[in-house]
C-alpha cells in the first residue's frame, strides 16, 4: 500500500499501466526475513551488564577453590581468603572478554562438523542429568537404569532436528561415583551424535577426559575437533563451589568447550524482578568467562543458564513459566552484546505426563527461544522441574524443533511474482495439486510431521485406533528403535572405551559393568 500511496503522489505508471498491473520489472529481488524477538533494549542491556560489574568488582565473588582465588590474586583480584570472595577489577573483565572466542565448532564422534555456534544458529538438545524417566508403560516416574540409557542413545541417533546428545538419565544401577563418566561412555559407545554433558565430581573429569581422547585418537585432535561440551554451574548467589570451578578450570587447560549455567531463583535466591536476576545471571556468568579465560585465553564458551522463578505458592523452580522463558531469551541478548555464542535452558516442562500442559510449555519455549537466536536450546524430552526424562515426550519435541526451524525460515516469494499465471492455472485447473509449482516447492514450503502429529480428518482416526498422542509417541518410539543402526566407530575404539569404563568401575568397588 506504501508503494501504491508513492506512486500515485509521483505520478510514476506507465502510460498504459493501471492500479491492478504495476510493473513487475521494478519489484526488487527479496529475501526471506528471518522472524527475531527481542526483549530488551540496547540501552537496557548497557546497564545490566554495568551493574553486573560493578557487583563483580565491588561485592566480588565467592570462591571455594584456594588455587582459583590464588590465579585470581595473581592477575589483580582483591582476594579475602577468610571468606573466599575475590573483588575482579575493571581491566581483569575487559581483557578476558577479548579473548573469548565470538564462535567455536562441534564435532561428532567420527570427526564430521555438526555445530558452528555463530550468528544465529539455533541447535537443540536434550535436557541433562534426569534423576527419573516416565515409563510409558506404567504411566509413572521411576528411576532410570542402564537399559533405559541405552534406549536413549539409540532414539536420539534418529532425531533429525535433534543436533546432539546429553548424558540426559543417570543409571541407578551403577555406582553414584562413576555416573558421570558412565553417561558419557555410553553416549560414545551407542551414539555418533557430539555431546552435551559435565561432571559432578573433580576425579570424575579425568576419566571423563581420557574417554574423549580415545574416540578422537589423540589429545590434539581432541582440541582440534571438540566432542563434548561440559557444563559449570556457578551457584546462586555470585559463588563457586569447589567442583565446579575445578572443572571450569580443567576444561580451560584441555580446551573443552563449556556452558556457563548460571541458576538465579528470582525472588529467592535472586531479585524477584527479572532485570535484578539478570543482572545476578550476568555477573555470575563474567566470572566464570574471566575463570575460564584466565587459565586459557580463547576457551571456547556458550554463555548460558538455567534461571527460574520461585513459586512460592508450591516452593518450586518452573522451567515452564513464562518469566522463566524471558529470563532464558533476554540472557541470550546480553550474551550476544557480550560477543558470545550462547545457550539456554528451556524447551521443557513442568509436567509429570506426556499431556497437554507438556506440549504448551515446550512448544512456547523452543519458539521463543528459536525466535531469540539461542544458539544451544537444552530441554527437550523433559519433564517436572529438569528431573525427569521422556522418551516419548522426546520424539514429540523433535517435531516441535522441526516446527521452529520451519518458522525461523520465514517467508520468501517463490516464483510469486507475476501472480496472474498461476492463478490463471489455478481458476482454468480448479487446483494446483500437481502444478509444476507446487511441485518445486511443496516439500521446500510446507512442514509434514511424522506420526506422532495427528492431522487425518475424524474418520481416518477412527479407523486408525483413537490412538492417542502418547500411543502414537510409543509406537514412534519402537519403530525409531528397531531401525536403529550401531554407531560406525571402530571396533578397537569401542574395545578401547570399555577397557577405561571398566577399570573406573572397579576401582569404585563394581566387578562388571551392567
Amino acid at each position: 500500500m506504501l508503494r501504491l500511496e508513492a506512486r500515485l503522489a509521483t505520478g510514476k505508471f506507465h502510460k498504459r499501466q493501471s492500479v491492478c498491473s504495476l510493473d513487475q520489472n521494478e519489484t526488487p529481488p527479496r529475501k526471506s526475513m528471518r522472524p527475531t524477538l527481542r526483549l530488551l533494549d540496547d540501552d537496557l542491556i548497557t546497564q545490566i551488564i554495568a551493574e553486573a560489574r560493578d557487583l563483580l568488582c565491588r561485592l566480588g565473588v565467592e570462591i571455594h577453590n584456594p588455587s582459583i582465588l590464588s590465579l585470581l590474586a595473581e592477575h589483580g583480584a582483591q582476594v579475602e581468603e577468610i571468606h573466599s570472595t575475590a573483588r575482579l577489577t575493571p581491566d581483569m573483565i575487559d581483557r578476558t572478554l577479548a579473548t573469548v572466542p565470538r564462535t567455536f565448532k562441534l564435532y561428532d564422534v567420527l570427526g564430521n562438523e555438526t555445530h558452528d555456534f555463530r550468528d544465529e544458529h539455533v541447535y537443540f538438545t536434550p535436557g541433562s542429568a534426569a534423576v527419573h524417566i516416565l515409563d510409558n508403560q506404567t504411566g509413572e516416574l521411576r528411576k532410570p537404569t542402564t537399559y533405559d540409557y541405552i534406549r536413549y542413545v539409540k532414539l536420539t541417533s534418529s532425531l533429525r532436528h535433534i543436533a546432539s546428545q546429553s548424558t540426559a538419565l543417570i543409571p541407578a544401577d551403577v555406582h553414584e561415583r562413576i555416573s558421570d563418566s558412565y553417561r558419557l561412555y555410553l553416549s560414545f559407545l551407542y551414539g555418533e551424535k557430539p555431546v552435551v554433558t559435565g561432571a559432578f565430581t573433580i576425579e570424575g573429569f579425568e576419566i571423563m577426559k581420557d574417554l574423549q581422547i580415545a574416540v578422537r585418537g589423540s589429545e590434539q585432535a581432541l582440541r582440534a575437533k571438540p566432542l563434548t561440551i561440559f557444563s559449570c554451574c556457578p551457584t546462586a548467589p555470585l559463588k563457586w563451589s569447589d567442583v565446579t570451578s575445578q572443572n571450569l578450570v580443567d576444561c580451560a587447560r584441555w580446551s573443552i568447550p563449556v556452558e556457563l549455567i548460571s541458576m538465579p531463583l528470582s525472588g529467592l535466591v535472586a531479585p524477584v524482578t527479572l532485570v535484578g536476576s539478570l543482572v545476578q545471571q550476568t555477573a555470575e556468568n563474567l566470572s566464570g568467562v574471566v575463570i575460564s579465560q584466565l587459565v586459557n585465553p580463547g576457551h571456547a564458551i556458550l554463555y548460558g543458564g538455567s534461571p527460574a522463578i520461585f513459586d512460592v505458592r508450591f516452593e518450586t523452580t518452573p522451567m515452564g513459566a513464562i518469566e522463566t522463558m524471558m529470563l532464558d531469551c533476554a540472557n541470550s541478548e546480553i550474551g550476544k552484546r557480550l560477543g558470545m555464542p550462547t545457550q539456554g535452558y528451556i524447551a521443557l516442562s513442568d509436567a509429570k505426563q506426556l499431556d497437554a500442559q507438556a506440549g504448551l510449555e515446550t512448544g512456547m519455549g523452543a519458539a521463543l527461544a528459536a525466535l531469540s537466536g539461542i544458539n544451544s536450546i537444552s530441554g527437550p524430552g523433559m519433564l517436572d522441574f529438569e528431573s525427569a526424562q521422556s522418551l516419548e515426550k522426546l520424539v514429540v519435541d523433535n517435531e516441535i524443533c522441526g516446527m521452529s526451524f520451519r518458522l525461523l525460515r520465514g517467508i520468501e516469494p517463490r516464483e510469486d511474482f507475476p501472480a496472474l499465471p498461476l492463478f490463471e492455472e489455478l481458476r482454468r485447473e480448479k487446483n494446483l495439486i500437481i502444478a509444476d509449482h507446487t511441485r518445486r516447492y511443496l516439500r521446500e514450503q510446507i512442514t509434514f510431521p511424522g506420526a506422532v502429529i495427528e492431522r487425518a480428518n475424524l474418520s481416518r482416526w477412527e479407523a486408525g485406533g483413537k490412538r492417542t498422542l502418547r500411543e502414537r509417541a510409543a509406537q514412534e518410539v519402537e519403530r525409531l528403535l528397531k531401525a536403529y543402526t550401531p554407531s560406525r566407530l571402530p571396533e578397537e575404539t569401542k574395545g578401547e572405551l570399555k577397557r577405561l569404563m571398566t577399570a573406573e568401575a572397579r576401582r569404585h568397588g563394581m566387578d562388571a559393568l551392567p
